[in-house]
């Protein structure tokens, strides 16, 4: 997640005072007057400090000037919410705030190792909720993961004072990797862990997660509420839709807070240990490159690990092979050949083993590259037993 200074949040034009007047107001700025239809003053929450004028829309005449005397004045603010509305006003996105209530850490180490669990539990919530937008799953493991991580990379950080709160931005977008599928699908997902929660807490029944898991609630996001809760007295969620672009379709304008306490821990350590336990293998046929190859003796199994290249949103699998396909496997590598197997992703260990692989081949490549393949070979006939024995 990037990190961008006070001085780079500012945006590249003047923002619409409609939106500017809306994030002001969101941040807790209160407006003080002004002259009804050109202008209004705004001062910061807690009274003190320099107010701003904000025109009341582009048609005032010196409205230019005073929306950027009025960015100048928010980089000059004290306020910690200054920041947060100059990098609302240059992303066009949604707001993502966490407050996590932890005693004052103190010394700079524990307020270093607080600020850090934070942002680790927010990134970790957002790759769960960026998953779930993909496919719902019980546990998602390794499946999609540079799919979702890379859902993330446009995604602004503020700073993290204390390791108590922490805002995220996520641009909207009208391209691929917008930000706003992400941010539906947490908003889901903390809704239907919450209530998944109170009914266990209150009945002791499990269905509730069962049913959660089609609104994104996964291992992933239990194990992220864990990371913040545990040490805290509790973490508050809120979500802020762009002021640019409102709430999508089907939600409310202004969502309710989520909240997670210690007392939920219990229930959401089982719900995610159940979560892993229950989903199922996934029967693949996947293309591979050999990458490592290793059995205990010459002759016999080995274990091989492949990078995926089709087949699977996975980047690497471990493959337990038998001493025929092991030698298939070992002269594909010395060839530069990738292989096709079949078999099964097992959830146990995060979907990076297949198990019962079968049908062990070498994918063909055209006589070009076979020959510069072969080439290479007997130019160094010795080093296909030294990689296969050896390794």
């Amino acid at each position: 997640m990037h990190r961008p200074s006070h001085r780079s949040a500012r945006p590249p034009t003047p923002p619409d005072p409609a939106v500017l007047g809306a994030l002001l107001a969101r941040h807790g700025w209160r407006r003080r007057g002004g002259t009804p239809g050109a202008y209004s003053r705004w001062t910061p929450p807690d009274g003190t400090g320099t107010s701003l004028l904000l025109p009341e829309s582009r048609g005032y005449p010196d409205s230019a000037d005073l929306l950027t005397e009025a960015l100048t004045a928010l980089e000059r603010s004290p306020a910690p919410s200054a920041r947060d509305i100059l990098l609302s006003l240059r992303v066009p996105g949604d707001e993502i705030r966490w407050r996590r209530e932890v005693p004052d850490p103190g010394v700079p180490a524990a307020v270093w190792a607080a600020q850090e669990r934070l942002r680790a539990g927010a990134r970790a919530m957002l790759l769960a909720a960026a998953l779930a937008a993909h496919e719902p799953a019980g546990y998602h493991g390794a499946r999609h993961r540079r799919r979702a991580e890379a859902a993330l990379d446009r995604l602004l950080v503020g700073p993290a004072p204390g390791g108590r709160e922490l805002t995220v931005f996520l641009p909207v977008g009208s391209e691929e990797g917008g930000g706003r599928p992400v941010t539906t699908a947490l908003l889901r997902a903390l809704y239907a862990a919450r209530d998944a929660t109170d009914y266990q807490r209150a009945t002791g029944g499990r269905e509730a997660f069962e049913s959660a898991v089609e609104a994104g609630v996964c291992q992933e996001l239990t194990e992220a509420i864990i990371t913040l809760v545990r040490g805290s007295e509790g973490i508050r969620m809120d979500l802020h839709w762009s002021p640019t672009t409102g709430p999508p379709e089907g939600f409310a304008a202004h969502p309710e807070p989520v909240e997670f306490s210690p007392g939920d821990l219990p229930v959401l350590r089982e719900a995610g240990a159940r979560y892993v336990r229950n989903e199922p293998s996934v029967p693949v046929r996947l293309t591979g490159a050999v990458v490592r190859m290793r059995r205990d003796r010459p002759g016999g199994a080995g274990v091989v690990r492949l990078r995926v290249l089709t087949g699977a949103e996975v980047t690497q699998v471990r493959i337990a092979l038998g001493e025929d396909d092991y030698r298939i496997a070992g002269h594909a590598h010395l060839l530069g050949l990738p292989v096709r197997v079949s078999g099964r992703l097992e959830s146990r260990g995060g979907f990076r083993r297949l198990a019962d692989a079968a049908g062990v081949m070498p994918v063909t490549v055209d006589d070009a590259e076979r020959d510069r393949l072969l080439k290479t070979l007997q130019e160094n006939p010795d080093f296909f037993e030294e990689a296969c024995e050896g390794e």
